[in-house]
Formats: structure tokens, sequence, C-alpha cells
């Protein structure tokens, strides 16, 4: 008798939750184009969800904050005192509404994305690509799953697309540290210990964390209230000093940039680069090419592989490498990957990691 043995595959059960018909029906058919997502039901507001909940519990819920009858943070803390279920917030870009959406990141809720709207195709096709990866990260928090299920990346742009590959031979004219941390799911919270954790005199930081325009400066305002450090939403020339730390802002790549013995961040547009924008690897490529071996990598929780490549590169030119470990990680994707590639020097829990750099940069 022959047994035939197949490993279980089953699609992302996915629950959208928001008041818009629109945006409901938008986000079914962005979704719905991926292979491994399957979008199991849509609700109006939190009552109809709560419903639908009890006749099939889904993989992953997409949310809106303001809702009628029962707006999104109170559904939010009630699915996760409850019945804990990954919960990726789709919020509009309104200034107004990040702090909402932010103080749902506190709440428990995984992933912050932006509302689909109606735009040129490449919009669309990018919009298509942060939600679905949003909801896999989510995907893979939380409750452990009793099926396993592969996803099917699709060909991603590197850092090239931005900058050349740096010349290992460049020569460093200054001997100033500087600091460079990429982070994406879990990021919010990580980034906030890690930024607790530093002296007031802490090299000059620059950080790319996955997350959508508006929000990244609210996100640095926040921050700044709890830290010792300065921290602020880079702008275009700003100088990286002691003191101080830099935050990419969504929807624009950084990249870090040198005159003399100064080192100053570059704004810019330009493709999604490893499936994000910003990405780390576009942060990480020019600094391995302006920075070298005086520089402190760094790279925390996320799903995917974005600044594995660039920390490769890093780690090429002398720079010093360090990867949160993955007990502390809500997802493992990002240092993992950096790990595999063989250019991490240390792997060190989240509450480590500001003790590493400064040993490291002194």
């Amino acid at each position: 008798m022959i047994i035939q043995s197949n490993i279980l595959k089953r699609k992302i059960r996915v629950l959208v939750v928001d008041d818009s018909a629109v945006v409901r029906q938008a986000m079914i058919e962005l979704l719905s184009m991926d292979d491994d997502i399957e979008v199991v039901g849509s609700a109006s507001d939190p009552f109809i969800a709560a419903k639908k909940m009890e006749e099939e519990v889904p993989d992953v819920i997409t949310l809106d904050i303001e809702m009628p009858r029962m707006d999104g943070l109170t559904f939010l803390r009630k699915i996760m005192n409850q019945h804990p279920v990954p919960v990726v917030i789709c919020s509009s870009l309104a200034i107004e509404g990040s702090e909402s959406t932010l103080k749902a990141l506190e709440y428990g809720a995984i992933e912050i994305i932006t509302k689909p709207k109606l735009g040129t195709k490449k919009f669309l096709m990018e919009s298509q690509i942060r939600i679905c990866d949003a909801v896999k990260a989510a995907s893979h928090t939380g409750v452990k799953r009793k099926f396993l299920w592969e996803t099917v990346v699709a060909p991603k742009l590197s850092a090239d697309v931005i900058m050349a590959k740096p010349n290992h031979n460049f020569m460093v004219e200054t001997t100033e540290k500087v600091v460079v941390v990429g982070a994406s799911t879990g990021g919010t919270e990580a980034l906030r210990v890690l930024l607790e954790s530093l002296p007031l005199d802490s090299p000059g930081i620059v950080i790319v964390q996955h997350m959508p325009e508006h929000f990244t400066r609210t996100f640095a305002k926040r921050l700044d209230s709890l830290c010792k450090i300065t921290v602020k939403e880079a702008e275009n020339g700003d100088s990286i000093i002691r003191g101080r730390a830099l935050i990419a802002p969504g929807n624009y790549h950084m990249l870090l940039k040198r005159s003399g013995a100064r080192y100053y961040i570059e704004i810019k547009d330009g493709p999604l680069v490893s499936r994000h924008r910003p990405s780390v690897d576009v942060l990480f490529r020019s600094t391995a090419r302006y920075a070298g071996k005086n520089a402190v990598a760094v790279i925390m929780t996320g799903m995917g592989d974005d600044g594995a490549k660039g920390m490769l590169e890093l780690r090429e030119t002398g720079a010093e490498t360090i990867a949160q470990d993955e007990k502390s990680c809500v997802v493992f994707g990002m240092p993992n990957e950096a790990i595999k590639l063989g250019c991490v020097e240390k792997v060190v829990p989240l509450d480590q990691i500001a003790r590493q750099i400064l040993l490291y940069c002194n």
C-alpha cells in the first residue's frame, strides 16, 4: 500500500472591516489578487464583524479606526482581550488620525497600511504589494497555526535602482561613528525600547521603519517625548549629530551622505526597493559607501528580507553589525535573513541592543 503524504497548504483568511463600501470593495479586490490570500468576509462595523467571527475566525483582520456604533480602537481592545487575532490597521492619510493609529499599535495592532484609493496603475500596484505584505506579516504573528502555507514573493527591485554598490576601497576620512537601524513589523515598539535606553550623548542615529507617509512624523514626535535623545522625522539635508535620531519619512527613501567630516541625509523618491519605500537596503548601501567601517548597523524585527543585502555590504566595508534575537522579535524575518547571509556579528535581545551599540561606538 502506497501512502501519499502532502504538506497541507491553506490560504490566509482575511476579514475586512470598514464602514466605506468603496474601501471594502477595493480591499477585497487588491487582497484577492494574491494567490495566498482569501477574503472570507467583510463588515461595515465592529458589531457585524463580531457576528461573522462567531461563524469563522479569520487569520487576519484589516480594521478601520473611525466607524459607526463602535470605533476601531475599542473593537481592537475587545479583540485582544477576548480572542486575540492579528490585526492590520487600515487608515486614511489624515494627519488627525495618526495619533489614534499609533495608539492602535500600543493596543496590539501588527501593522499600519493606508486605505487604497483611485490612482495610477503604478499606485494601485504598490498599494496591492503593501497591503498583501502587511497581511502576510500579520499572519506570521500571534497564535500558532495548525496549517502551513507558502508565500510566493513577487520579483523585488534591489538598491541598485537607487545607488550603485559601494567601492570597498573607498577611503573614509572621518572617525565619527554613525548608527543605522532598520525595522518593520513590530518595530514601532522595539524602537521605543531601543531609543529610550540610549543616553543623551549617543552617536547620531538614522532609522528606517516601514510606515506610511505622514505617520512617521507623529511617530517621531511621540518618541521624542519619551526619550533622552532628540527624535525627529528626517528632512532633506539634515545633519547627523550626536544625541539625535532621524526617522525616514514614510513613502520616501533615505540615504546617508557625507561632505567632508559631516554626515547628512538625502531624501528622495524612487521605486519600491525590496518591496518597500523607504527601504532599509537603500539606507544600508549608502552607509556602506559613505561611512564604511565607521558605521554600526542594527537590523530589528520585521517580515521579509529588506536590509539583509545592505547589511552584508556594510560588513564587507568593516562596519559593526547587530541583529535582534528571535525571542524578542515580533517577526524574525529580517534579522534571520541577515544572519543567514553571515553578515551579523552580534545577535542580542532587544533590551541589550543599546548597550551593544554603545560598546561598539566607544
